[in-house]
């Protein structure tokens, strides 16, 4: 294996990573530096050279410190870049998440890939394009103002021209660039440099092809399953077979006759090596360990909202407090109250997470697919006692993502026993390990009240959610007490106490909104520990916040639409509301539903509204449910979008459809399944998820492009609209309203017996 000890030595090499793989995307061609060039400048946000490389073929490439989950954000980012540098979509390549060549933008989180990340590109590549356009005016003798760019081309009066590559290509602009001292999500740098107004986007708004889904059809993407380095062992971790149990012997002699089989233990934490994967795996199946009597530090899974109703509350928030809601109560015509439950989720990845490791005296490489790959150096820099600066991170493609989900923990477990044997390690999770031992997202209880007037007007509204923190262990990798490996060696795990009430612009004239986290189950080394999920909590808040919405619309007898757009007032949420129910065709048909309850199939829609850090979102679910088995079919979805500014319409349509999917799936089968001392749900069969029969035969997607206003995520907001837009559904087509999720086919038959 050679390894690269620097952004030059990457530069040098054309983009390709010596290690039996290939970074992903187009980063291959030479950038053409020479040996006699100036000094590199340091990586650090303050460098125009730490973001944009212009190549000696006068193409450029971008230097993203976040990730790509599949969703096609570093197409976007390309396509941001080559718009403020006036070139071909093509001849830009874009590296990501190396913490050797990119700058801490803190990972993917929080849908920010291009509401935040990509806005320093944007800054960045235009601050590159006017210092070239100031060579080019040397060059030829011209003023600024008498150039154009085209392709990456320099023409000036009398038709004389320049390309990017003969003014700068292979050299570094040495350019310093206002920084506003910020690491993560918060960094912004730029120069003086003013983008382009987006009437003359050319490049964005277009709709150029990932090139990586043909690379993933094909199968020649590598994953870091794939990932190889020279005297590597394989490894396995051993979790205790019941929660909080610590080993208190170990018999190595039961797997002596497996070649090469050594355990490694630090602490509770317990691993084995071996030269060859299967042999490895063997050695975890056959390795006695005598486990530390079996405690009971889950509730019954029965009664686990029952616990989070009467457990003491570690803190909350009332943020939204408007007029005197509990006068109001007492004052109303009808009060309404309901109940909702939601449980524990897996991540349940495509695969369970795997991360190559080599750690050295000197220094430490380590391969994950996590998708915060600069705190993933931190912690396990923290881990294995090495300054930061000498733990590199490459990212690469994993098997799933989504939030804070295994691949963390296997960074740090591979680190971890890199150390301890002082060889290069791969660890690979087995699929038990993934979905019993991830984070998981929080379960939660929701109490709605409201009141009404005689004439149905809502005059109060009160919302109350009840839960385990969303960040039990933080969403990034950046300290070991977030890990299984550091709680189970002796870092005490500190979350932060948060929760969420609804996002939406319900203008009611006394509202109250108001949250509280519960102690996690088990302080350390839990299989049930919270942490983020796909949007963090928001699937969860909005099926209890919308569906509760529509249960006011019924009691007011007003159709859900109508009754949204009677207390909504900004004119951009109004406008999503109603391009959803206009593409939908929703006032074809009476409210309530004339057929509700008939038949052996009963068909109905629900509506949902929501937003997400500025994006909105509406969305028409429609349902069939089957009397006498239970099963809900969505067979279609309308969603309409409006994240600002859209740069990539068919990436953002994909991504969508990613959301309402996985959404369905949440919202219709995954519930975590657990005995009071273990996680029962380990595989496929012990935690379903929708399959192909559950596809919606249609997903309707109307995108409302505003491009004076800037870029918001579009990687989460959708997701939190679909939990309610399904139960609602379910309501107008049987009459019955589901309040606890998952709305299995059992519980469908239940409640569909209470109308006999």
């Amino acid at each position: 294996m050679r390894k690269l000890d620097s952004r030059r030595d990457f530069l040098k090499t054309g983009g390709a990573l010596i290690v039996g793989v290939a970074l992903p995307g187009a980063v291959t061609r030479v950038l053409g530096q020479g040996a006699a060039q100036a000094v590199k400048p340091p990586l650090t946000p303050d460098e125009l050279d730490s973001w944009i490389a212009i190549r000696a073929d006068g193409g450029a490439t971008a230097f993203f410190g976040k990730m790509d989950m599949g969703q096609g954000v570093d197409v976007a980012i390309g396509q941001i870049v080559a718009e403020e540098l006036d070139l071909p979509f093509e001849r830009v390549d874009v590296v990501m998440a190396d913490t050797a060549l990119t700058c801490n933008q803190g990972g993917a989180s929080g849908s920010t890939g291009i509401q935040m990340g990509g806005k320093t590109l944007r800054l960045c590549a235009a601050e590159a394009r006017r210092m070239l356009l100031e060579r080019a005016a040397q060059r030829l003798s011209a003023p600024v103002e008498q150039l154009s760019v085209a392709g990456g081309v320099v023409s000036g009066p009398g038709g004389r021209r320049v390309g990017y590559g003969e003014l700068i290509g292979g050299d570094y602009f040495h350019h310093k660039l206002e920084w506003n001292k910020l690491y993560g999500n918060g960094l912004l740098a730029q120069g003086t440099a003013k983008p382009k107004p987006p009437s003359g986007y050319k490049v964005v708004g277009q709709s150029p092809p990932q090139k990586v889904i043909t690379e993933k059809a094909f199968g020649r993407l590598r994953y870091v399953t794939e990932v190889r380095v020279d005297g590597m062992l394989h490894a396995r971790v051993i979790r205790p077979p019941t929660a909080g149990c610590g080993p208190v012997a170990i018999d190595e002699s039961s797997i002596k006759d497996i070649a090469g089989a050594r355990v490694v233990r630090d602490k509770d934490f317990v691993a084995v090596v071996a030269g060859r994967e299967w042999d490895a795996v063997r050695a975890a199946e056959r390795l006695k360990v005598q486990w530390a009597p079996a405690c009971q530090p889950f509730p019954p899974m029965d009664k686990l909202h029952a616990y989070i109703r009467g457990a003491k509350s570690i803190g909350g928030e009332t943020p939204v407090r408007r007029g005197d809601v509990d006068a109001a109560m007492g004052t109303a015509a009808r009060v309404v109250e309901a109940e909702y439950e939601w449980p524990l989720q897996s991540h349940a990845s495509m695969g369970p997470a795997c991360a190559i490791a080599d750690v050295r005296a000197d220094g430490a490489t380590i391969w994950s697919g996590t998708q915060k790959s600069h705190f993933a150096r931190n912690g396990t820099a923290k881990l294995v006692g090495l300054p930061p600066e000498k733990v590199r991170v490459i990212w690469i493609p994993g098997p799933g993502s989504y939030g804070r989900n295994d691949a963390g923990d296997a960074a740090h477990d591979a680190a971890l026993i890199s150390k301890l044997i002082g060889r290069p390690v791969r660890l690979q999770y087995m699929r038990h390990d993934a979905t019993a031992w991830d984070p998981k997202g929080p379960a939660a209880v929701y109490r709605a009240r409201a009141a009404l007037d005689a004439d149905g007007n809502i005059v109060a509204y009160d919302f109350f959610g009840r839960g385990f923190s969303r960040q039990d262990v933080l969403p990034i990798e950046n300290d070991p007490k977030d890990t299984l490996a550091g709680q189970m060696t002796g870092y005490a795990p500190k979350g932060n106490v948060l929760f969420q009430t609804p996002a939406e612009k319900y203008e009611f004239a006394n509202k109250r909104c108001g949250w509280e986290c519960v102690p996690p189950l088990l302080e350390r080394n839990s299989p049930l520990r919270t942490g983020h999920l796909r949007d963090p909590l928001g699937a969860e808040t909005h099926f209890a916040s919308e569906s509760f919405i529509d249960e006011l619309a019924h009691a007011a007898g007003a159709d859900p639409v109508a009754f949204r757009l009677k207390y909504l007032k900004d004119p951009r949420h109004v406008a999503i509301v109603k391009a959803a129910a206009e593409k939908a065709g929703w006032s074809a048909r009476p409210y309530p539903n004339p057929d509700r309850g008939k038949g052996a199939v009963m068909t109905g829609r629900g509506f949902s509204y929501t937003e997400r850090n500025g994006t909105l979102v509406a969305m028409v679910a429609e349902v069939e449910v089957e009397r006498a088995s239970g099963r809900v079919w969505c067979r279609r979805f309308t969603v309409a979008h409006d994240c600002g500014l859209i740069i990539n319409p068919k990436g953002l349509e994909l991504t969508i459809e990613g959301n309402v999917m996985q959404a369905l799936s949440r919202t219709l089968f995954e519930e975590v399944r657990f005995d009071q001392d273990r996680v029962d749900s380990v595989d496929w069969a012990s935690y379903p998820i929708a399959e192909i029969r559950d596809a919606p035969e249609k997903i309707d997607i109307v995108l409302i492009n505003r491009p004076e206003i800037p870029a918001s995520g579009g990687g989460e907001p959708s997701t939190r609209t679909v939990p309610a837009a399904i139960a609602n559904a379910i309501f107008d087509a049987t009459g019955v309203r589901l309040r606890k999720a998952p709305l299995t086919p059992e519980r469908v038959q239940r409640a569909l017996a209470t109308l006999a």
